[in-house]
């Protein structure tokens, strides 16, 4: 048996996915129960009660940590629980730099609930790495950024943020949602945690909610373990089995994603109706290069300018193969406005101070047939 590591693909469809030892069965059983037979005192097989650990839910966790490079990867109920639970490893008077173009829900969490508890936030363009060493107090905890950013795309040098903050003894936690394991290995950069709600590509057929934190050390798995079973926010039995079924598939889904998404931003360019395309696939994209370096594909998300409100209302009011929904990274176009959707509770300022237009809406590009995805968005620009 060789002792180089398996590659990707097969690395999804086998770790935590062997067959099962006592029937056979190549598709690993769910276990839906909610606690275990003690075999007496002081004496079990590993598992006690299900909030604490789950035979399905360790098996998810043993795949996600192999395709990220990390330790451990504990899972929670969604994204948002997964970041919430990243924050809770610390305490009042912490503070955490966070990039100034988040996920709406994100600013939300930390500026309306987590800073009653005394935790401290300061938002800075992490495009530019110098904002983030300016920003870093004695303080500090974690810096915390999304890269590529929704709904944006711009980008954050994972290598090098990741230097700044270990020089000054900071951990640096990388949202890799956008992009999976598979387009970009933020670890492997130097990042000290990777969050993603696994409810976007590595679900990849919208019909289950999660997140994952992935670890590289002892010390931080051993805390959110601690915290799955304290707070309990844990990711189900049959939402674990969906994750592993869609991960299966995550290395053809990505690709086919990747070249319709390249395919529908170049036709956004091109039309007429569309005053400006955010991709970082594109040779205009401001940080072309930096994408070329620390990603292995674009990607399917795509952000785009109509000019205005009403615009965007009669564009997403026609659309007919794409379904207008939150959410992305399914198999199926999700489209979306950013302003009233995503980013609502960012209020109008919120959104100015950061460049979302009520004229932004934001594409997941599906794996369709490429055609049929841009003829529908033809027809739908035709009303503005």
């Amino acid at each position: 048996m060789s002792s180089k590591q398996p590659g990707f693909a097969t690395r999804a469809i086998h770790v935590g996915q062997e067959p099962d030892a006592e029937s056979g069965a190549v598709s690993p059983p769910i276990h839906p129960t909610s606690t275990y037979v003690q075999q007496e005192l002081g004496k079990n097989k590993g598992y006690e009660y299900a909030r604490v650990s789950n035979p399905t839910r360790t098996r998810l966790e043993q795949n996600l940590a192999a395709l990220e490079g990390g330790i451990a990867a504990p899972v929670f109920a969604s994204g948002m629980a997964a970041i919430n639970a990243i924050c809770s490893m610390y305490k009042s008077g912490d503070h955490i730099v966070c990039g100034h173009n988040l996920y709406g829900g994100v600013p939300r969490l930390f500026d309306q609930v987590l800073a009653d508890f005394g935790l401290q936030f300061t938002y800075v363009d992490t495009s530019e790495v110098r904002n983030v060493e300016r920003a870093i107090r004695k303080n500090t905890r974690i810096v915390y950024v999304e890269t590529p950013t929704n709904p944006l795309m711009a980008l954050s040098d994972i290598e090098s943020i990741a230097q700044v903050c270990h020089r000054r003894k900071v951990e640096l936690v990388v949202d890799n949602t956008f992009m999976s394991p598979y387009f970009q290995h933020p670890i492997a950069l130097g990042a000290d945690m990777v969050v993603h709600s696994t409810t976007k590509f590595l679900n990849g057929h919208s019909d289950g909610l999660g997140g994952v934190v992935v670890c590289t050390t002892r010390e931080q798995a051993e805390k959110l373990a601690f915290l799955q079973k304290a707070a309990g926010a844990i990711l189900s039995p049959f939402e674990c089995w969906l994750v592993l079924r869609g991960v299966k598939t995550l290395p053809v889904r990505m690709e086919q994603h990747d070249r319709n998404g390249r395919f529908v931003a170049e036709f956004l360019v091109r039309h007429k109706k569309v005053k400006q395309v955010f991709y970082p696939g594109l040779a205009n994209h401001p940080q072309y290069e930096l994408a070329q370096q620390q990603m292995y594909g674009f990607g399917s998300m795509i952000t785009f300018e109509t000019g205005s409100l009403s615009n965007a209302k009669k564009m997403l009011r026609k659309v007919r193969l794409c379904s207008l929904a939150e959410s992305l990274g399914g198999v199926e176009t999700l489209i979306s406005h950013p302003a009233t959707m995503t980013h609502g509770s960012l209020g109008e300022k919120g959104r100015r101070e950061i460049g979302i237009t009520d004229g932004m809406v934001r594409i997941s590009v599906g794996i369709e047939n490429v055609e049929d995805i841009m003829d529908d968005l033809d027809q739908a620009l035709a009303a503005i």
